[in-house]
């Protein structure tokens, strides 16, 4: 441990917000500051969805500007994380040949079938152990090929988005593996890219870069970008790029990775990201199944996971309300739904009806209707339902968890936004019967800083740092109530679930 405070850069990208937080370490615990926030978002131009690299890219020189301004030389480190998927690519003299494009656009729109008639699905899988999504990385490039894109012909170099911003910063090109797990070209196994896979596509591999684990020090910052921020030569070091990699780093749990584990995570936000930390990927065909993923953890851990629609529901519908003139606060809709009768109506919150509808609160009611359910008539209703759906889905998500490790998980660690959702985390609580902790809120730029201060020597282990991590943040603890309510609402929801 060191003595005396350092400083340490998390440049944390999300996809509505960006910010620049600090983290000062003074050899015990960890304090957060943010320096500077930003907004985040596609841009439509053209019928193609972009992100707007460049005023992200400004935004970030203004964030450590203010950071060097605050902090000064006692600036250690900086490191980038981003959500997956997305990236960029750059052409023979390093000329970035578009804007990256976002994940939700709609090239990619029914391509799975197509790839799955060039390579089997049970192939892919076999290879990856990723879920499918039709805007994984592997299928966004197959997209760009069946379009004959000419920027896929004049590429040079591949970049995912934290890499590319790692790129910008020292000049270094390379692919940290925790995002780089996020393409279904990446073969967990043999922690290498998955050249044949992509070679049966008809897909480059020549553009595909080295593979580096997170605590990397990749290099010190651009000489020009050291005079435009006044942070001198600082050190840059790849965290876990992916965002749920840096979140669940950051999980505060006092047991290490086994593969029988006995805790398990869900980063809530917009997504529900659920899963354990492993030492070896679980590549099976009840994982296959099941539609789990295997990403990249920190310190050579796996993540096995499954994405869940989260608290999207929830956000959606106040957008809908505050768009006609109902502007509720996060607080007044927790309170509503605490108000509401328990269990009447359940959703399948990963059901179609919920992936992007013009109107949430409808497509809920709707939903419940045609089910032969209580029609939820109130915004406190609304929202319970939504939310006690979301705790059964943890249910159900848990019990597959346990069957794929054959071991019974004791706790649920919750992080993230959505750990300040306190119903929520009391019903995970309630319909899993289980322990909830809650916390730390900000666990992806926690775990990013934590890294950095691993990479630097002043934490020995992840391990260490997750004991640094329990004494800096405070969590919220619940324990399991009213148990057998929910075991009957879990018979009805597996109905649901089952069409």
């Amino acid at each position: 441990m060191v003595d005396s405070n350092k400083v340490y850069l998390a440049v944390d990208l999300g996809a509505s917000s960006g910010r620049v937080l600090a983290g000062i370490f003074d050899g015990q615990r960890l304090r957060l500051q943010e320096v500077f926030r930003f907004t985040n978002g596609p841009h439509l131009a053209a019928d193609t969805m972009y992100w707007n690299l460049l005023g992200l890219w400004q935004n970030i020189q203004e964030g450590l500007r203010a950071s060097q301004a605050e902090f000064g030389e006692q600036v250690t480190s900086i490191a980038v994380d981003t959500w997956g998927v997305d990236f960029a690519l750059l052409g023979r003299h390093d000329e970035l040949l578009s804007n990256p494009v976002h994940h939700r656009d709609q090239r990619t729109a029914g391509i799975l079938e197509k790839a799955f008639a060039i390579v089997p699905r049970e192939e892919i899988f076999a290879e990856t152990g990723l879920q499918f999504m039709e805007f994984n990385t592997l299928y966004q490039l197959l997209a760009m090929q069946q379009n004959q894109s000419c920027i896929l012909d004049a590429a040079e170099s591949f970049l995912m988005i934290p890499d590319l911003m790692h790129w910008l910063l020292t000049g270094v090109k390379a692919n940290e593996i925790t995002n780089a797990t996020t393409t279904q070209f990446y073969n967990p196994k043999t922690e290498s890219w998955a050249n044949g896979l992509l070679e049966k596509f008809g897909l480059p591999t020549d553009i595909l870069g080295e593979l580096l684990p997170p605590g990397t020090d990749i290099g010190c910052l651009r000489p020009s970008l050291q005079r435009e921020t006044g942070l001198g030569s600082t050190r840059v070091v790849l965290p876990g790029t992916h965002d749920t990699a840096s979140a669940v780093m950051a999980v505060p749990a006092a047991t290490p990775p086994s593969a029988k584990p006995d805790w398990c995570y869900i980063s809530s936000g917009t997504w529900s990201l659920m899963g354990i930390e492993v030492p070896e990927p679980i590549i099976n065909a009840t994982c296959q199944s099941l539609n789990f993923t295997n990403e990249g953890g920190v310190g050579g851990t796996t993540r096995v996971l499954k994405n869940i629609a989260g608290l999207w529901l929830v956000q959606e519908c106040r957008r809908i309300w505050k768009r006609d003139d109902r502007d509720y606060s996060w607080d007044q809709l927790v309170d509503l739904a605490s108000s509401a009768a328990p269990l009447e109506s359940l959703i399948n919150p990963d059901a179609p009806p919920f992936i992007a509808p013009s109107n949430m609160p409808k497509a809920i009611q709707e939903y419940c209707r045609d089910t032969g359910q209580t029609e939820p008539d109130s915004v406190g209703a609304v929202i319970r339902c939504a939310l006690e759906s979301l705790a059964l889905r943890y249910r159900q998500v848990l019990g597959w968890l346990e069957d794929l490790t054959g071991s019974r998980l004791e706790t649920i660690h919750i992080v993230g936004g959505g750990a300040q959702n306190r119903l929520l985390a009391q019903m995970t609580a309630d319909a899993c019967n289980r322990q909830v902790i809650a916390g730390p809120v900000e666990a992806t730029a926690i775990g990013n800083l934590m890294m950095q201060a691993v990479a630097a020597g002043d934490v020995a282990t992840v391990q260490d740092a997750r004991e640094v991590i329990r004494q800096s943040f405070h969590v919220e603890e619940y324990a399991p109530r009213h148990t057998e309510q929910w075991d009957a609402a879990f018979d009805r929801f597996k109905q649901l679930v089952l069409g």
